[in-house]
């Protein structure tokens, strides 16, 4: 079939496609691309865990592109991040930044987020109009991320712009140019902090390199650009969701207002009713295998969407609907198995964090745009909106 991920519909609201598929098939063939490259689509709750933990599938995109003509001109500290590893490798590049992640780690850098949170609404006007996603979701990621790894104040909107062009979708020139970019910006930083060292999580990660046989520079300059997007990307696209669907749905949102104890559960059915990554990192078969009843042949791309098995109604029933008591742990919205976003802990911390505060701050929150009149950005990968108006009283 052609590409039913292209059209603007499916940007704007990307789950009657994804429930057409399912019922047709949880895992079916797809034509994606310009070129029309044929791979397989999982829709399916079950299949879609099962694909996160098949070792029959791989998502080392060098040995799979490797043959491969290309007009494109990624850098390779993009191309070649730890996502696109498989163990060995991969256990011991996610190793060495584990640890900043933990549910420990992020606990101490509360104070910090909430902080920031605080400073960021302390810009909203008391009896006005705002935008949730440019003075609250894509501000405070950004910044504790840059704080974690040591990124100065001064080039933290330049980082955001490039971050941004990394996922516009359609544009490969500009997405090529910003993985330039960026990788260029990050080996400068780490110059720099080896002259001046620091207390950041960059610097902890060249001494490792300088120390050790354990991290090549390449490696080195990859693994910082990897946090630096993808720490802070998905949580930026998760606050504006879970924003709207609070606003959305009353029931929720006084539920969280009434029971500030509950944000932390409902936050799980939050990610799994609105994913920010409709389609997870790139996969390919290197074997022939099975996911429920369809067999996929080998050498093929395997694209599993979090946002379509989340709402599954073999799992989840009445998906379409979030539901403040559903227990919603299980949810696929940070991956499962090896893959699992090792940022989860950090991105729960910081959307709780700010829903929080932006609640408790404006009681009187609603939309400035009717809903329907809400963009998305054009990207398949991520799920999130351009911005959401509201007033704040």
């Amino acid at each position: 079939m052609s590409d039913p991920l292209s059209c603007p519909e499916f940007l704007q609201n990307p789950y009657p496609f994804y429930d057409e598929l399912r019922a047709a098939a949880p895992v079916r063939q797809v034509t994606t691309g310009s070129g029309g490259r044929p791979s397989y689509l999982v829709t399916g709750y079950a299949e879609a865990k099962e694909a996160f933990t098949d070792p029959g599938l791989s998502k080392d995109t060098a040995r799979f592109f490797g043959d491969r003509p290309s007009g494109r001109n990624l850098h390779s500290a993009v191309a070649h991040t730890l996502l696109a590893t498989d163990p060995p490798e991969h256990t011991r590049l996610r190793r060495l930044v584990t640890k900043a992640f933990t549910t420990g780690a992020v606990t101490r850098l509360r104070p910090y987020i909430r902080d920031t949170a605080d400073r960021l609404l302390d810009g909203f006007p008391d009896d006005g109009e705002a935008d949730i996603v440019a003075g609250l979701a894509v501000p405070l990621p950004v910044t504790v991320i840059c704080q974690l790894l040591g990124v100065p104040e001064a080039d933290r909107a330049q980082v955001r712009t490039w971050s941004s062009d990394l996922f516009a979708a359609g544009q490969p020139q500009r997405i090529d140019a910003a993985s330039h970019a960026v990788a260029g910006y990050m080996a400068d930083l780490i110059g720099a902090k080896r002259q001046t060292p620091d207390d950041s999580l960059l610097h902890d990660l060249i001494t490792v390199r300088d120390q050790g046989e354990h991290l090549s520079e390449d490696e080195l300059v990859s693994l910082a650009v990897l946090l630096l997007v993808a720490g802070h990307e998905t949580t930026t696209n998760f606050i504006g969701s879970a924003v709207l669907a609070l606003l959305q749905h009353p029931e929720l949102l006084n539920r969280v207002r009434t029971d500030p104890g509950t944000m932390s559960s409902m936050l799980n059915e939050l990610l799994r009713y609105d994913s920010p990554v409709g389609i997870a990192t790139f996969r390919y078969s290197t074997q022939v295998i099975t996911l429920g009843e369809t067999e996929i042949p080998a050498g093929v791309p395997v694209l599993i969407s979090p946002g379509a098995a989340n709402r599954d109604p073999a799992q989840y029933p009445t998906p379409d609907r979030p539901d403040a008591d559903r227990d919603a742990r299980g949810h696929l919205a940070f991956g499962h198995g090896i893959h699992r976003c090792l940022g989860a802990p950090l991105a729960l911390a910081e959307a709780e964090l700010a829903l929080g505060a932006l609640l408790a701050r404006f009681p009187g929150l609603r939309f400035a745009v009717a809903p329907e009149e809400l963009r998305w950005r054009r990207t398949r990968l991520m799920r999130g909106l351009e911005s959401l108006p509201v007033f704040t009283r």
